[in-house]
């Protein structure tokens, strides 16, 4: 035999065993064609690029690192009961008439997004923000449930999630030195390793269930996502069950549900998603999920356990967050000692007190949640209402169900903003946490976040713990944040209300900093995701001016941030705010917002009183009704390409 025909055979013996779950040789007879392939290669230098010899753990990473997807992957928005799937039901209904659904499993692990191009494997990747993901090739190397070589030969993005079978886990802590709690961690630990020989240890697979970027020919149902899927040699666990009305959906649920409980894979809910994958386009996205698909959660675990105490936490706003101190109690496989609870209304309201039974539920919450008291016993007492900060002692002010410090220099306060501004998303200065930014405050006497920029190595020599490397690379880290993009400067500054989406939003509507500072309320509330209440807390929080001299001294220590303009072809769209609807005949609407862009347009999600120009394709729905009623320009794809110069 060749050597790509050795490749060939093992590939497809281990495409039967890991993926098909149908062997068709014993392991002996694998193993010595393997040995024989690798000696082989050992002899004449030369691994094939499909080799699985590729397949094994290799040398421990320093880091991981970032990887940007080429389209944005999305998490999925919650029902827990069949009234809200109903109202899923209704608004997929007002764009398509007489929709087909899908039913399948949710695996309960971490996401993934693996990279095909050419029909070559090139890259695999963790979720991270939807955007920018963790880079971990190297982990799912030693991963044997997905082909390294397909047939399609276009540029191709997988989706799928990384679980340890519940079999594999309880065979694992047999043996293990430190046994792991539950599959769903004990995926993402594998996954995340910096090892990729300990990766292999934990036996992790991908089930993969469907197609994040195509760059030709995109399915057009989610049975061909499927086909395909199949087709191309990934593991699937089950096909998707097609429903052609809610009814169906609901059974196909309830089934869904019955069923996980005796399968090999941890399970927390069902995904419903619209079958007509180019309708999808037509309803779009909100700023964190497709509206086209919904995450059925089955009921969360619960159990009761005892409050030993309630402490009160001060967050970067000042506001003040009850957490209750619990007895210990496995729950969902993990030891729970903690949960949180709204505020002082919230405590009254769930009736919970110290010594007191309480329901716990945890569901996929990191922390879980008081659901309301059991059973008072003999000494239960009541929660006291704070009226001094636990932290610094000044006198709290009450605003609608919040308690409030109103020290900006409380410590709590001030590391908290620390290291809300130092974060991943914001300045991006690795190696300042909470805990750090405690000793900057205690020993260092930092109060703002601009001194950071006034720290010298010696002072960080006079700190327990920081040597030569730790110090280089946080001053490192915050000299290099100096030269940052806009979006990320205004949500470090940490106004209530802007998170990472609406931060975006903010720096490609004003493009500065000194237009955002001097906005009004009327251009904030035209945005399409600012609201009244974060269009307040904005002019709000620039108003104050110790925010304003804090944003002064950011500038004066040398930080510029700035809004990076896109590479403009021509300026036929100059001018235009375009919003896309329907299906384009020939040009996919993903590819034609980046053509309106590239000649000077700016693309918009939804039709508003700024927008200048729809482009309407098949099957255009609401936003062209709501087009014509505000008596906008309306163009299709004829002549969208005639705008361009194309036949």
């Amino acid at each position: 035999m060749t050597m790509q025909e050795m490749v060939d055979q093992l590939n497809k013996w281990a495409h039967e065993y890991y993926v098909l779950d149908n062997p068709s040789v014993e392991d002996r007879e694998y193993d010595a064609l393997y040995d024989k392939l690798k000696r082989l290669e050992e002899q004449t230098g030369e691994v094939l690029f499909d080799s699985p010899t590729r397949r094994v753990g290799g040398e421990p990473l320093k880091s991981f690192n970032r990887h940007e997807h080429i389209s944005r992957l999305y998490s999925l928005d919650k029902a827990v009961t069949f009234e809200e799937l109903d109202a899923f039901f209704t608004r997929i209904k007002k764009v398509v008439p007489n929709p087909e659904y899908t039913a399948e499993y949710k695996f309960d692990g971490l996401t993934m997004c693996l990279t095909y191009e050419g029909g070559r494997f090139v890259r695999a990747s963790t979720r991270g923000n939807g955007v920018v993901g963790e880079d971990v090739t190297a982990q799912c190397l030693t991963i044997k449930s997905f082909p390294l070589s397909i047939d399609y030969k276009g540029t191709l993005e997988v989706k799928g999630e990384a679980v340890i079978r519940l079999s594999v886990l309880a065979k694992y802590n047999e043996t293990a030195a430190e046994p792991l709690k539950n599959a769903r961690n004990a995926a993402a630990g594998a996954i995340r390793n910096l090892d990729p020989a300990v990766t292999a240890t934990r036996k992790p697979e991908i089930m993969f269930y469907d197609i994040n970027y195509m760059s030709e020919g995109m399915p057009a149902t989610q049975q061909e996502c499927y086909d395909f899927l199949h087709k191309n040699g990934f593991k699937v666990f089950k096909d998707p069950v097609l429903c052609r009305n809610e009814d169906e959906v609901k059974d196909a649920i309830n089934s869904i549900e019955l069923s996980r409980r005796e399968i090999d894979v941890l399970t927390d809910g069902a995904v419903v998603k619209l079958n007509n994958v180019p309708a999808r386009d037509v309803i779009g996205f909100t700023d964190k999920f497709p509206r086209w698909a919904v995450a059925y959660k089955f009921e969360a675990e619960e159990s009761v356990t005892t409050v030993k105490e309630v402490r009160w936490q001060v967050g970067r706003t000042g506001k003040l967050t009850p957490l209750a101190e619990l007895e210990p109690m496995e729950l969902a496989g993990v030891t729970v000692r903690r949960a949180t609870l709204n505020n002082y209304g919230d405590i009254i309201r769930k009736d919970v007190k110290v010594g007191s039974k309480v329901l716990i539920r945890r569901s996929n919450e990191v922390i879980p949640e008081i659901l309301g008291a059991v059973e008072h016993v003999q000494g239960s007492a009541d929660v006291e209402k704070p009226d001094k900060c636990p932290v610094c002692g000044t006198t709290l002010y009450e605003t609608g169900a919040n308690l409030f410090c109103p020290n900006r220099m409380c410590k709590m306060r001030v590391t908290g903003r620390v290291q809300h501004f130092c974060s991943k998303d914001a300045m991006d200065i690795e190696g300042v946490s909470e805990m750090t930014a405690g000793v900057f405050y205690d020993k260092l006497h930092l109060r703002e976040c601009s001194q950071l920029y006034a720290l010298t190595a010696d002072m960080l020599y006079s700190l327990e713990g920081f040597k030569d490397k730790k110090t280089d690379n946080i001053l490192g880290a915050i000299a290099k944040s100096k030269d940052c993009d806009l979006s990320r400067f205004i949500y470090a500054l940490g106004i209530e209300g802007v998170g990472k989406v609406a931060a975006a939003d903010l720096a490609a509507a004003f493009g500065s900093l000194k237009s955002l500072m001097s906005a009004d309320r009327d251009s904030l509330i035209a945005m399409d995701n600012i609201g009244e209440i974060t269009a307040d807390g904005i002019i709000k929080w620039f108003s104050l001016p110790e925010n304003i001299a804090e944003v002064e001294a950011l500038l004066s220590a040398g930080v510029v941030p700035v809004q990076k303009q896109k590479q403009v072809k021509s300026n036929i769209f100059a001018g235009q705010s375009v919003v896309l609807t329907g299906t384009l005949p020939t040009c996919k609407r993903s590819q034609a917002q980046k053509i309106i862009e590239e000649n000077g347009g700016v693309c918009q999600s939804s039709v508003t009183s700024k927008t200048t120009l729809v482009l309407a394709g098949e099957e255009a729905g609401s936003k062209l009704d709501k087009a014509k009623k505000l008596g906008i320009k309306i163009i299709d794809e004829a002549e969208f390409k005639s705008m361009l110069g194309i036949e």
